[in-house]
């Protein structure tokens, strides 16, 4: 399964968080990848950007973003096939791009945000989760959550497991090379 990250709009392709939960998809044996987005500040340029990376790769694929990079993520999803998306402070509904705010394709979806987020506020997390049907957790937390990330970490684990077994049983394998029980 490829697990593909979309960094948030200040960030890069390998801060903090991806690369610790990078760490998670591939201890599952999964391939993680970042795309960089650095010097991309148009939102759609990145989910065109993120779409070209995805297009005509072998399947599952599991999108996870930060920030506009979970903004980025969802719109893609809307083009290419994922098994899922994990989104972390999603930039939905954000003044002067409510329009662009994605609806998500098919897959599995987490949202996860922070009570005191002073970017992205939580209600604009919680509207589109409950829009789209998405599984959501909020912590006590800002914006870039790291202070939570033991806690994504293991979302991101059981998430991964249960797509893991969805694929098995719709393929009629015994699952993805390389991984653990979940």
């Amino acid at each position: 399964m490829l697990v593909c990250f979309s960094h948030g709009k200040e960030s890069g392709p390998w801060g903090t968080k991806i690369s610790a939960m990078a760490g998670v998809a591939r201890d599952r044996g999964h391939t993680a990848e970042s795309v960089d987005y650095r010097g991309i500040s148009d939102p759609e340029e990145r989910v065109a950007r993120l779409v070209a990376h995805c297009r005509d790769r072998p399947g599952p694929i599991v999108l996870v973003g930060s920030s506009m990079g979970g903004h980025v993520a969802a719109a893609a999803s809307a083009q290419v096939e994922v098994a899922g998306l994990f989104l972390l402070a999603p930039a939905f509904y954000m003044p002067g791009y409510e329009r662009l705010t994605p609806s998500p394709g098919t897959g599995r979806i987490v949202v996860v945000h922070g009570w005191e987020d002073e970017v992205v506020p939580v209600a604009n997390g919680i509207r589109w989760a409950r829009e789209n049907r998405a599984d959501l957790h909020v912590y006590p937390a800002g914006h870039r959550l790291t202070e939570r990330l033991f806690e994504i970490n293991r979302l991101l684990d059981g998430f991964l497991a249960h797509i893991e077994r969805e694929y098995a049983t719709e393929s009629g394998h015994d699952g993805v090379a390389g991984r653990r029980d979940g």
